[in-house]
């Protein structure tokens, strides 16, 4: 049978929220009237989601469990959901419930018109601390203006995607994943709608800020060189000081200044120097280390179970 639909859910710790998660995607998928899959990519977790994962997959041929080794991540969770998503439209969605699964309609609505990515934009976000709503905008306006690709503002994972779109996706096989800017990187035609994310409903977040950090890097590191941009920035401004205070300093001392004798301006000097150098080698590290494990060439995930029709 082909499936019109894959809604692709990465699980990680969320036993609480996946009845509710399968009986609202159920009711949803049935007013479409289209054949569907929901795809429950577990995470390597360990609160019992696993079990109950199975348990559904086997009251349900709609559910199809992928089931991780280990905890590899949400981003290679959501990779190994396309890898195995059949539908011609496919919908990312987040296991807590903050994405309503009653969007997903309108967004096919907006797929059945052409528009071969129909990615969520967050008007309004509920149940988030000022520090998290801060940083999330910050981070969104930062990789917005630095990388070389323009990937919608407040716009997260909840998506859909026409095949042809995640076909491309899947011959991409970078390790360090930013999903929501592959998927602007490609291109097509896309279009945005705008709707309010609800609090989590159990469970705790699966981003804090440690994560959310390591997702902004790998966004920055993936599609865009301005951070090794920065580091020659100030590498020419370093220098640039130090040829303007060559002749200050010998003019100084020659008129037999006091202001340059010592060693706490050459302190000083050297730290400064120094912190640039560490802040540069930093950040080709960054990089190199990335070529590192793209140059490893390990799969990007090991599953211990999965559907045998991939």
């Amino acid at each position: 049978m082909k499936i019109t639909y894959s809604i692709i859910a990465p699980i990680y710790n969320e036993k609480d929220n996946l009845p509710e998660l399968h009986r609202r995607v159920s009711e949803v998928m049935k007013t479409l009237g289209q054949p569907w899959e929901l795809i429950l990519v577990d995470d390597g977790s360990s609160d019992g989601s696993t079990e109950l994962i199975r348990e559904l997959a086997r009251q349900d041929e709609h559910v199809r469990p992928v089931i991780f080794a280990r905890n590899f991540g949400h981003q290679l969770a959501v990779t190994a959901g396309l890898d195995y998503s059949r539908g011609e439209a496919v919908v990312i969605i987040d296991a807590d419930l903050q994405d309503p699964p009653e969007l997903i309609p309108q967004m096919a609505e907006k797929w059945k018109e052409g528009y071969e990515v129909v990615y969520a934009v967050r008007a309004e976000r509920e149940g988030e601390s000022w520090f998290k709503l801060w940083t999330a905008s910050l981070f969104y306006r930062l990789i917005y203006r630095i990388t070389d690709v323009k990937i919608p503002l407040d716009a997260g994972d909840f998506r859909l995607m026409d095949r042809k779109v995640v076909n491309v996706m899947n011959s991409m096989r970078e390790r360090h994943r930013f999903l929501r800017g592959m998927s602007a990187w490609v291109g097509f035609k896309q279009i945005g709608i705008e709707y309010k994310r609800a609090a989590r409903k159990a469970g705790e977040t699966k981003y804090p800020f440690r994560k959310m950090f390591r997702l902004a890097l790998n966004a920055i590191t993936s599609f865009s060189y301005f951070p090794l941009q920065v580091a020659t920035f100030f590498g020419f401004f370093s220098a640039g000081i130090a040829i303007l205070a060559i002749p200050v300093v010998i003019y100084l001392r020659a008129s037999g200044s006091q202001a340059f004798f010592g060693q706490a301006t050459t302190l000083i000097a050297v730290l400064f120097l120094g912190g640039v150098q560490l802040i540069s080698l930093g950040i080709l590290g960054e990089y190199i280390g990335r070529l590192y494990d793209e140059a490893k060439g390990r799969p990007l995930y090991i599953v211990r179970e999965a559907p045998e029709e991939k």
